[in-house]
């Protein structure tokens, strides 16, 4: 095995020959348009070294037919994510594109600047504020929003504003209500499974290249870098909720459960300007990602896209979002947008009418095309969802992941059924040999499921990791999703080469904005409960900077923490947030804290032991494409 990617088979190569493929060649204008400056470098610095390069995409080329190991659909896509600048949507309002997965948008106000979005990491964020202020003009940051709870729209604010400024009131934030809570939910309670496997969905270790990383899709790439998140000062409680910011008359549209828990759309009534956050996107999106979330709800997403309509569109001058190109025209947003409804609507109730029919996910996903209509534009065609994993994201949200076969209600995990189906096959070789005729034939699919017994009974198997890579890489090179692409080209990658060390995993830059609540609901996930079984112990907590009692229970293998004190406690333990912070992320042991000082106790020490001292670590690199 000698760890490099192979060529493009026949089979490949026939079903990604360049072609015609009908769609909208407007689009490419619409990337480009408004043009005014770009980043000086293309490269920006980030905590871990450098966080953005441009450059790495140098290879696809504008205009430029898509390499053999592409498909034509999403090297047209890559090319698109491929402009990058600083872009004048309309006068008052412009956006850097290309610097990150997402967009960041200035808004002109009467001050300073209000930016929507800032991007995924400080660096990136930071950049593209020094570019709007070169180019521009230098002006504060008086106000940031953040469209949703998800993390390319958040992390970046210590790049554009400081805790301090927003402490004393020079800037605002404003965000839907329960932002908080879904950023952390979704990124800190699962966030280490998560962060693991949006390595597959985004393909960052993958290198760039035609037989490598192309684009993710929803945007080039993501950047490099630690996250950072400053908590709201205002919350977006309802729809048609008015705000004038900084002397900008901004109204909102509360959407959640659509494509995040915590999102919102929102229109400038006395500029023609709507933000449709990432509900609307130029490509089909998901409605499960394969990083994981919650499922999302396809037919809520339609009905906010169809009142956004009836809302905002015919006063509608420009629409903007997240994520890629705006459109201009109200005839132009009023179309686009009814498309977008139409395609999470068509996907929700074609996948449940089947599923009354009685079929299982898998059968449906076999089933259902998107018609003819949907596949002439970028922006309902699926280079960051899937149609099939929609689909499957549908039925999980209605009838869960089980299909209702008894046979698939328990089953056997991986490793287990290798070793059956292995020894059904009569061995290894047996197994790898007709494998290998399944390749020739270009099944690429088969291969890599039955080759992936051989892998889970024998992770050593050098010729069942190269012929399961082999067939991931056929797939990926055929997929016109980007996510899927990313997570073949990873799986083999990472079949060829070993998944990265493990290492402690941690998400600081999300500890320091969390409430006491949600680090002692993270702790609690944390729990050995194995080593405190019997234990039944009851805490007082005291947050003496933040003036706050907390109850906290062991019992019966589980942590609780409420507002409010127990009447007899067990101890009373005083710290202060910071040092709560520290323990949530292994920074410190309680031992260590009260030695420091940091922390005191009143009462049995033992019982803040048994509360702080069985809490797991998590490593962020366990394997995925083997046991």
């Amino acid at each position: 095995m000698n760890g490099l990617p192979n060529d493009a088979t026949e089979f490949t190569r026939v079903h990604n020959a360049p072609r015609d493929l009908g769609m909208d060649p407007a689009d490419i204008e619409r990337a480009s348009r408004g043009l005014l400056a770009q980043h000086p470098t293309g490269q920006i610095e980030g905590a871990w070294g450098v966080a953005w390069d441009v450059a790495k995409y140098d290879f696809i080329e504008q205009g430029a037919p898509n390499p053999d190991t592409v498909h034509p659909s999403l090297w047209r896509q890559a090319q698109l994510n491929n402009i990058h600048g600083l872009f004048e949507v309309a006068p008052g309002i412009w956006q850097a594109r290309g610097y990150d997965i997402s967009n960041i948008t200035f808004v002109e106000g009467e001050t300073g600047w209000i930016v929507i979005d800032p991007l995924t990491v400080e660096g990136c964020a930071r950049d593209c504020l020094a570019l709007a202020n070169n180019t521009l003009g230098e002006r504060p940051v008086t106000a940031v929003i953040y469209t949703h709870s998800h993390t390319d729209h958040f992390g970046g604010v210590l790049g554009v504003t400081t805790p301090d400024d927003v402490a004393a009131g020079r800037c605002r934030i404003i965000a839907p209500e329960h932002f908080l809570h879904e950023a952390i939910a979704e990124n800190v309670i699962a966030g280490f499974a998560m962060t693991r496997r949006a390595l597959y969905q985004f393909g960052p270790l993958v290198p760039p290249g035609p037989r490598g990383h192309v684009d993710c899709g929803l945007g080039k790439a993501i950047p490099i870098s630690p996250p950072g998140l400053i908590p709201p000062t205002e919350d977006i409680t309802y729809t048609g909720q008015e705000l004038v910011v900084d002397g900008v008359r901004i109204v909102f549209q509360l959407t959640p459960e659509s494509e995040a828990p915590a999102e919102m759309n929102f229109f400038f009534p006395d500029r023609g300007w709507l933000c449709m956050a990432e509900n609307c996107s130029h490509n089909m999106h998901n409605l499960i990602p394969i990083r994981g979330a919650l499922a999302r709800n396809a037919l809520a997403w339609s009905k906010y896209i169809d009142e956004a309509a009836d809302l905002f569109a015919a006063h509608t001058e420009v629409m903007f979002a997240s994520h890629h190109w705006p459109r201009w025209g109200a005839d132009d947003v009023a179309g686009f947008l009814r498309k977008q409804r139409d395609m999470y609507r068509y996907i929700h109730d074609q996948t449940m009418r089947w599923a009354n029919h009685g079929e299982t996910p898998l059968e449906i996903a076999e089933r259902i095309a998107m018609p003819d209509e949907f596949r002439t534009e970028a922006h309902t065609t699926g280079y960051y969802g899937h149609l099939a994993h929609n689909v499957k994201a549908v039925y999980q949200r209605y009838l869960s992941w089980y299909d209702g076969n008894p046979a698939n209600l328990w089953r056997l995990p991986p490793a287990e059924v290798g070793c059956r189906y292995v020894e059904l096959a009569g061995g290894a070789d047996a197994l790898l040999a007709s494998a290998q005729r399944s390749y020739d034939a270009g099944d690429y699919r088969w291969v890599a499921e039955v080759v992936g017994h051989v892998v889970f009974t024998d992770p050593a198997n050098t010729a069942a990791r190269e012929l399961q890579a082999a067939a991931f890489e056929q797939l990926g090179y055929q997929a016109e999703s980007a996510t899927f692409r990313n997570a073949y080209l990873t799986g083999a990658q990472e079949l060829r080469h070993g998944h990265p060390p493990r290492r402690a995993a941690m998400r600081r830059g999300y500890l320091d904005a969390m409430t006491v609540q949600q680090i002692m609901d993270a702790n609690a996930v944390r729990l050995r409960a194995e080593d405190v079984v019997g234990v039944d112990v009851t805490i007082n907590m005291v947050v003496a900077d933040l003036d706050e009692v907390w109850r906290v229970q062991l019992s019966h293998c589980t942590l609780h923490a409420v507002p409010r004190a127990a009447a007899v406690p067990d101890a009373t333990l005083h710290v202060d947030h910071a040092l709560l912070v520290d323990l949530a992320g292994a920074e410190t042991t309680m031992a260590d804290a009260i030695d420091a000082g940091r922390a005191s106790v009143d009462g049995d020490v033992g019982a803040v032991h048994a509360v702080f001292d069985h809490l797991d670590t998590f490593e962020s690199m366990f394997p995925i494409v083997e046991p």
